[in-house]
């Protein structure tokens, strides 16, 4: 039986509830990878200790928008593994250094990430992880710089706070914006194949067919 091309491994920070990712591939002998939506310290040391104990070389930071909670942990990882390129999506980088828009303000946080942003993640762009390809999707509405990352071989998408198991991301914050959140997931998620994993920036996975089918915010996106 062929093997998995990819290995996710989730890391839950309890706080909100996020679903941050180290997402692993062979590449020579080696296994590298990329750190996804970093969250709050010290939750993001268990991702960073269980990469070093799996000597997984981290290649890349990839932030699929610029809220607070999944932007937290980026200096420690950078830290952790000074050769990872950050990756964010242009729109949302003013995000990394301000606590008001990255809406961490409010609850007393103040995340400011000092990283340097190595590449701006666009539309249409492809990304590689050993032999694997992952393309670039627009997914934004939750936030101006929304960002999803397909893999046509892995049979996955992470989508950040795009799509949820049941539900959609909010749009009442500022940047926000519900009909072109609405009109992204239309398409450039559900146009992908059925049986696609959907690991989502909270809460569990879901598949693209169970939010073609239940999910009520995308009622009239499916019909």
């Amino acid at each position: 039986m062929k093997s998995h091309p990819v290995s996710i491994k989730v890391f839950v920070e309890p706080m909100f509830g996020e679903n941050s990712f180290l997402v692993c591939a062979q590449a020579d002998g080696d296994q590298v990878g990329w750190v996804i939506d970093p969250s709050f310290s010290p939750h993001v040391n268990r991702l960073i200790d269980y990469a070093r104990e799996h000597r997984v070389q981290v290649e890349k930071i990839i932030v699929t928008h610029g809220h607070g909670d999944h932007i937290a942990g980026i200096d420690a990882v950078q830290s952790a593994f000074p050769d990872a390129a950050l990756l964010i999506a242009a729109e949302d980088e003013p995000m990394l250094r301000d606590p008001e828009l990255n809406l961490s303000a409010p609850f007393g946080v103040d995340v400011r990430v000092m990283s340097r942003v190595a590449e701006h993640l666009q539309p249409g762009m492809e990304l590689q992880l050993g032999p694997t390809k992952w393309q670039v999707l627009d997914t934004s509405g939750h936030s101006p710089g929304g960002r999803s990352l397909y893999c046509a071989e892995a049979g996955v998408v992470i989508v950040g706070d795009a799509l949820f198991a049941g539900s959609i991301g909010r749009t009442d914050f500022p940047g926000s914006d519900h009909r072109r959140l609405l009109s992204n997931i239309r398409t450039h998620l559900l146009t992908l194949p059925g049986d696609t994993i959907v690991h989502c920036g909270h809460g569990p996975t879901t598949t693209i067919e169970n939010e073609r089918k239940s999910n009520p915010f995308l009622a009239d996106e499916t019909r």
